[in-house]
């Protein structure tokens, strides 16, 4: 009873664990679920339905320290200094918390500077695995660079981001926040960063982890290998041009101004002619865009499935001619809005109908469809 008041989330499998060790053999994982459920100390919990979706494409595995370390901001709560929204950092393979501190805000440059902190101690993982939100992703900029990710891959640090609005894709992450909001949240402490402070050592050292074979992540932790030097100069491109982007995300290339990313603003990135009148135009090792120097026009990429390709909608070849007999049908929305583009930016050919019904068009609506007369 001792031991699952401190803290009070744990389970019996783990509470199991933690009296072996100090006590020798002790009572079954089942004797000891009782025992909790007659005192209390069992919050049930509402069972939800398997959800059918599949899991993110391409998502990684790490398989040793410091493959991947996970980032997010934990929902704020409110205690005696104000509002708190902790920033949270852990590594995925060894579950090892890495940093969890209340922050001023959650601007790039207080991220920044909690993550070089991190550097200095740790090391540098192979990728970091965000959400898409703010600092750690731009949706309007190419690839959703933002300054602070372009500062992960000028350290020659991987991107994985999760799905716009799958937080399950992070699932392991989120699992800390329960965690987190069960043991601090709500607790009546004194100095907010102390606690924040306090608990990643219980984390780390004393909580058990099934997925790690019931091992405390400090015994799985390790540093990495790739030590923290500092922030480049600037980046080098073997055999390519170079231009500076500019405080207003703008190149110039050939006396033309062309409009990148104020993300990259002071990086230099470099630029590759083809032979298609086209300049492609790479960060780091990341091809970001085209230029198109016959229009003078920057067409950033956007990632697909598979390759990259550039975000240009290309023009649709002419449509054919209806079979004899039909004519074109005159398509009017109720919504009075036009007709979007088709995959691949090109306009969709003409659905064709019997002359017979030259008196009657289609009126499409959310909810049904209605066949009105011609006015």
């Amino acid at each position: 009873m001792q031991l699952r008041q401190r803290p009070p989330s744990w389970s019996a499998r783990k509470l199991q664990d933690i009296y072996q060790r100090a006590y020798g053999k002790g009572p079954s994982e089942s004797t000891i679920k009782r025992i909790l459920e007659r005192c209390g100390l069992v919050k049930k919990r509402r069972k939800r339905r398997a959800s059918l979706g599949g899991q993110l494409g391409g998502q990684q595995v790490a398989a040793a320290c410091h493959d991947i370390w996970t980032v997010d901001f934990k929902g704020w709560w409110h205690d005696a200094e104000g509002r708190c929204e902790p920033l949270t950092v852990r590594d995925e393979c060894s579950r090892y918390v890495l940093e969890a501190r209340a922050l001023a805000d959650a601007k790039t440059e207080s991220v920044q500077a909690s993550f070089k902190r991190l550097f200095e101690l740790h090391g540098l993982p192979l990728a970091i695995g965000s959400d898409n939100g703010s600092p750690f992703a731009n949706s309007a900029s190419p690839l959703g660079l933002s300054r602070l990710s372009a500062w992960w891959v000028s350290l020659g640090i991987n991107l994985l981001r999760s799905r716009p609005g799958r937080p399950g894709d992070n699932s392991h992450h989120e699992r800390l926040h329960r965690d987190l909001c069960a043991e601090v949240q709500g607790l009546d402490y004194t100095q907010r960063q102390a606690a924040l402070d306090h608990w990643p050592k219980e984390f780390n050292a004393e909580r058990p982890h099934e997925a790690l074979g019931m091992k405390r992540p400090a015994e799985v932790y390790t540093t990495s290998v790739r030590r923290w030097e500092g922030r480049p100069a600037q980046i080098d491109y073997e055999g390519l041009m170079t231009r500076r982007v500019q405080k207003r995300g703008t190149i110039r290339f050939e006396d033309q101004i062309y409009f990148i990313s104020t993300a990259l603003a002071g990086w230099d990135v470099g630029l590759k002619l083809r032979a298609d009148e086209t300049c492609e135009v790479y960060f780091a090792k990341l091809l970001v865009g085209h230029l198109e120097l016959a229009t003078a026009s920057f067409l950033p990429v956007v990632r697909g499935p598979s390759q990259p390709t550039p975000c240009r909608l290309t023009p649709s070849a002419p449509a054919a001619p209806c079979a004899p007999g039909t004519r074109p049908a005159r398509l009017r929305l109720a919504s009075q809005r036009p007709l979007r583009f088709g995959r691949g930016g090109c306009i969709p050919p003409p659905l064709c109908l019997p002359l017979s019904n030259h008196n009657q068009h289609i009126n499409t609506t959310n909810k049904s469809r209605q066949v009105l007369p011609m006015s």
